[in-house]
C-alpha cells in the first residue's frame, strides 16, 4: 500500500468541514473502511474520560457485532492504552470477556490527537479500534499513517478555531480601542485641533485623548501617550491609561500632582518594562493663551511661532510614566499667539525611517509644518501623516503613528 497515498487520502477526507472532532473522526472512519485498498471490515472510536480513568466507545461502523453504547474500558485493564504513545498503534489479544464474546479475538488500536497528561503518563484522547481479517505488519503501518494523518487533521482544527478566535478577539480590541479615542476635530475659545492615530498592527499603544472636566469650560486637557510593549499588551495599557486619565480629571487637581497619581497607578498595575510616555497640555479660556503642560519622558511637542518662524521645543518635565512610583512631576507653561501652532506626536512620527536607515526626525516635522502652517489643523495632520508614510512605505518595520495639532486661530 502506498503510504504517502494514504495519507493524502486521509488529508483530503479530514478537509470537509465538521462540527466536531468525533464527526471528522467518524467520517473518516467510515470512508476508509468503505476504501477498496484498505482490508479492513470495521472499526471503533473509543474517547479519553480522564477523571473516570477510562476509554469510552463513542463510535463504531463496518461489518462487526454491536457493542452496548457507552460501553468503557478502563485504563488500568489495559496496558497498552499507556504504552500507545510511544508506539502510535498496537496489536494485542483482546482480555475483555465481554469483547470476546462479540468475536474481538485480536484488537488493534491506533492513538489520535495531541497527548494529554494522566496520572503521570501520556494518553491520545481518542484511540480507533480496527476490524480485519489478518493483522500482519503491513497493516499496523498503514494504521500508523492514519494516526497521525488524523492527528495532524486534528492539530489543523485547533489551530484553526484559535485563530478564528483570536480574530474575533482583535475585531473586539480594535473596537474598544477605537471607542476609547476621541473625534478628531474639536473646537475650544481660540483653538482649533485635530488628532488622529494610526497602529501599526491591528490595535496599538499609541492614544491621544481630548480631557475635560464636567461642568469645566474654562480649561481642556490634550493628552497624547505612548505605551512601550506592543500589539495587545500595548492596546491594554493605553485602554488603563486613558481610562484613569479620563477618570482623573473630574478631580481637577494641580497638572503636576494629576500625573503624578497617574504614575503611580501605572507603578502598582505594570511590570516596569511596560512604561508609558505621555505629555499632557492644558488650554485654558484666555486670551493671553496661556498653555500648561508635563512632558513625561515623551518627544518634546513641536511649538512653531507665526511671526518669526521659530520652532521652540517642549523639553521633558519628569520620567516616563511606571517605572519610578515617586517622581515628582513639575509643570511648565508657554504662550501661544494668534497663528502659532503647537504638534503633538509619538516616536512612530519621527523615528519612521526608509529603506536608507534614514530617520523622518524632528527636523522634517518642523519644516513640514513650518511650509503648510497657513493649513487648518485638519490638513496639517493629513499632510504630514501623508509624508510620512510616503518616507516608510518601503520598510516592513514600523511604528504606531499619532499625531495632533493645535493651532490659535484668534
Amino acid at each position: 500500500m502506498d503510504q504517502h497515498r494514504l495519507y493524502r487520502t486521509i488529508q483530503l477526507l479530514s478537509d470537509e468541514k465538521f462540527r466536531t472532532d468525533e464527526e471528522l473522526l467518524g467520517y473518516v472512519l467510515e470512508n476508509i473502511i468503505k476504501h477498496e485498498q484498505i482490508p479492513i471490515k470495521g472499526g471503533r472510536i473509543w474517547k479519553l474520560e480522564p477523571t473516570r480513568g477510562t476509554y469510552r466507545l463513542i463510535l463504531q461502523n463496518g461489518d462487526l457485532d454491536s457493542i452496548k453504547r457507552n460501553f468503557r474500558l478502563r485504563i488500568l485493564d489495559y496496558p497498552m492504552f499507556l504504552q500507545l504513545p510511544r508506539k502510535t498503534t498496537i496489536v494485542g489479544t483482546e482480555t475483555n470477556k465481554y469483547l470476546i464474546q462479540k468475536g474481538i479475538k485480536l484488537y488493534s488500536a491506533t492513538g489520535v490527537g495531541e497527548k494529554v497528561r494522566w496520572k503521570g503518563h501520556d494518553l491520545y484522547p481518542y484511540v480507533i479500534g480496527i476490524n480485519a481479517d489478518y493483522l500482519k505488519v503491513h497493516m499496523t503501518y498503514a494504521l500508523k499513517i492514519i494516526g497521525i494523518a488524523l492527528t495532524a487533521a486534528l492539530k489543523r482544527r485547533q489551530i484553526e478555531t484559535k485563530a478564528k478566535q483570536l480574530e474575533l478577539d482583535l475585531d473586539r480590541a480594535r473596537e474598544i480601542q477605537k471607542s476609547i479615542l476621541p473625534e478628531h476635530e474639536l473646537k475650544f475659545h481660540n483653538y482649533e485641533i485635530y488628532g488622529i492615530s494610526i497602529p501599526d498592527r491591528i490595535v496599538g499603544g499609541d492614544f491621544f485623548d481630548y480631557l475635560q472636566a464636567t461642568g469645566d469650560r474654562d480649561r481642556i486637557g490634550l493628552v497624547v501617550g505612548d505605551a512601550a510593549s506592543k500589539g495587545l499588551s500595548a492596546a491594554a495599557q493605553a485602554l488603563y491609561v486613558s481610562g484613569a486619565l479620563r477618570m482623573g480629571i473630574e478631580f481637577q487637581t494641580k497638572t503636576s500632582t494629576f500625573i503624578g497619581r497617574i504614575n503611580q497607578l501605572v507603578n502598582k498595575a505594570f511590570t516596569p518594562e511596560h512604561f508609558v510616555s505621555l505629555v499632557y497640555v492644558e488650554l485654558t479660556r484666555t486670551d493671553k493663551g496661556l498653555v500648561l503642560y508635563v512632558n513625561a519622558g515623551h518627544s518634546n511637542p513641536i511649538l512653531l511661532r507665526a511671526n518669526s518662524g521659530e520652532a521652540e521645543m517642549l523639553a521633558a518635565t519628569g520620567q516616563i510614566i511606571g517605572p519610578f512610583p515617586n517622581e515628582k512631576y513639575r509643570s511648565d507653561f508657554t504662550l501661544m499667539n494668534k497663528g502659532d501652532i503647537l504638534v503633538l506626536y509619538t516616536d512612530g512620527i519621527t523615528e519612521a525611517f526608509n529603506e536608507n536607515r534614514e530617520m523622518y526626525g524632528e527636523r522634517r516635522l518642523m519644516e513640514k509644518v513650518r511650509e503648510h502652517q497657513a493649513r487648518t489643523p485638519k490638513e496639517l495632520c493629513q499632510l504630514v501623516i501623508e509624508d510620512v508614510q510616503k518616507h516608510n512605505r518601503l520598510v516592513e518595520y514600523s511604528d504606531d503613528k499619532t499625531l495632533v495639532v493645535i493651532k490659535r486661530t484668534k
